[in-house]
């Protein structure tokens, strides 16, 4: 009874992140528009995208190789297993000896991996741009990434992240100048992944600025339906690892019942919606920056993540 207890748990986390990833994003749209002053359209409106993109013929070219065709599927079962297994209303699951920082990191680094070669595949212009373009992002956004995990490593004691959530709702945690260098750096390392603003405007179609737009120019129906989702649970991803490892409370431990993980559940949507509005806000305010600046805007996490790790080393109480 155990295990089928555990197994029922983890198979209700990963249809629920799959099933909230849309929601999220939605809910983004809307809370910009919002903040606009326009009506927006509706938070359920990335279902109806994606339905209809699944009942679309997928047109491929001529030239396409086999891994145009297979990256679609590749990258979102990536990105799928990275999401599912990140603790969200509960830790402990039947998966979570699998829930390593590096081993999402590495997931995530396999989907850009199939992304930036499908955008070259077809052999377009833009798909090169963007492909160029995404790599020079990864190769700081990466580090960065690796110094973040090792500064919380070094506090917490392990990269598993239910150890972490378990560690940073215990009270030796304290207020840790370290924790918080950490909290910014990812934050902007979860806006560059996401190519969010001021990196990146999911919204437009520009040539001289898109990033992930440029990749995906050439796909369509069921094809591009898997590559916008993966791009919804990305962005679910990363604000589920941040809530995990700096906001963990009311996730609740493998003794827990059906009952509180109802609360955890709610406590989770909670979170992620205020973290959405966090980021409708942030892109609002804030104006796309020039391509050429995204190194610089990438170093200062990549410094941060380093200053973290040092005020580790140089104090145990920070």
């Amino acid at each position: 009874m155990v295990l089928i207890h555990d197994l029922l748990v983890q198979i209700v986390q990963m249809a629920f992140v799959v099933a909230l990833a849309p929601l999220l994003t939605g809910f983004v749209r809307k809370a910009k528009a919002r903040l606009l002053r326009r009506r927006g359209a509706s938070v359920i409106q990335p279902y109806r995208d994606l339905s209809r993109l699944l009942r679309k013929e997928a047109v491929v070219a001529e030239n396409a190789s086999w891994l145009f065709r297979m990256a679609p599927y590749l990258i979102f079962a990536a990105t799928w297993v990275a999401a599912a297994v990140i603790p969200t209303f509960a830790t402990g699951l039947i998966f979570s000896w699998t829930v390593d920082l590096i081993a999402i990191i590495g997931l995530l680094g396999s989907a850009r991996f199939f992304l930036a070669l499908a955008g070259m595949d077809v052999g377009t212009s833009f798909g090169g741009i963007g492909s160029s373009r995404e790599m020079l992002i990864a190769t700081l956004a990466e580090p960065a990434m690796l110094l973040i995990i090792f500064a919380v490593a070094l506090i917490a004691g392990s990269t598993q992240l239910s150890t972490i959530a378990a560690f940073m709702t215990s009270p030796q945690v304290g207020l840790r100048v370290s924790l918080a260098v950490a909290l910014i750096a990812i934050i902007m390392v979860a806006i560059a992944e996401n190519a969010r603003i001021p990196i990146d405007n999911p919204a437009t179609h520009l040539e001289l600025t898109m990033v992930h737009e440029a990749m995906v120019l050439e796909y369509s129906g069921r094809h591009l339906a898997m590559i916008e989702l993966a791009a919804m649970l990305k962005l679910l991803l990363y604000l589920s690892m941040i809530v995990c490892i700096f906001v963990p409370w009311n996730i609740k431990g493998p003794e827990a019942g059906y009952p509180a993980y109802l609360v955890g559940f709610a406590s989770y949507v909670v979170k992620l919606a205020a973290g959405g509005a966090m980021l409708a806000l942030f892109e609002t305010a804030t104006a796309k920056m020039r391509v050429f600046r995204v190194p610089q805007f990438l170093g200062a996490a990549l410094m941060l993540g380093l200053l973290a790790t040092l005020l580790r080393f140089v104090s145990r109480s920070l």
